[in-house]
């Protein structure tokens, strides 16, 4: 038996949301590492004191993180029987995330359409990211070559 991981093309219906069931509380440890692996030395992510004296008191969770923790959400839902991810956009950050916040997702499927290649066809989706406080904190919108049921 096939373990069920990701969504056929056939398997999205637009208009449809979907509530995704995995979550991330984003640790000190990972804003630290993220910013490591990615260069990102600005202070207001890694130093607390710098931060403190800022627009928001205390260290922001550096924003590309935020989104690939979202995205990475969604896979088992959205992309995991993607051919490919084709196109972000309209990434939004609506709210600051801070370290120990927790991040939930929800995508709607805003459209799809079939390919010339009759084993795949595109959805439209977009997902909104919220905190444990029930506010919006990230929102974009992405395409995705997903497989069809053979």
């Amino acid at each position: 038996m096939e373990s069920k991981f990701g969504n056929y093309y056939e398997d999205f219906v637009v208009g449809d949301t979907i509530h995704h069931a995995l979550t991330k509380t984003i640790f000190e440890s990972d804003n630290n590492l993220f910013s490591l692996l990615t260069m990102n030395h600005h202070p207001v992510h890694l130093n607390l004191d710098y931060a403190q004296q800022k627009q928001h008191g205390k260290i922001l969770v550096v924003g590309t993180l935020v989104f690939s923790v979202v995205v990475g959400i969604t896979v088992g839902d959205i992309s995991g029987k993607a051919i490919a991810n084709l196109e972000y956009e309209s990434v939004k950050h609506l709210h600051p995330v801070h370290i120990n916040d927790t991040l939930y997702a929800r995508t709607t499927i805003i459209d799809k359409w079939e390919t010339s290649k009759n084993d795949r066809g595109i959805v439209y989706v977009e997902t909104i990211a919220k905190n444990q406080l029930n506010m919006d904190v990230l929102s974009f919108r992405r395409k995705v070559l997903i497989s069809k049921k053979q």
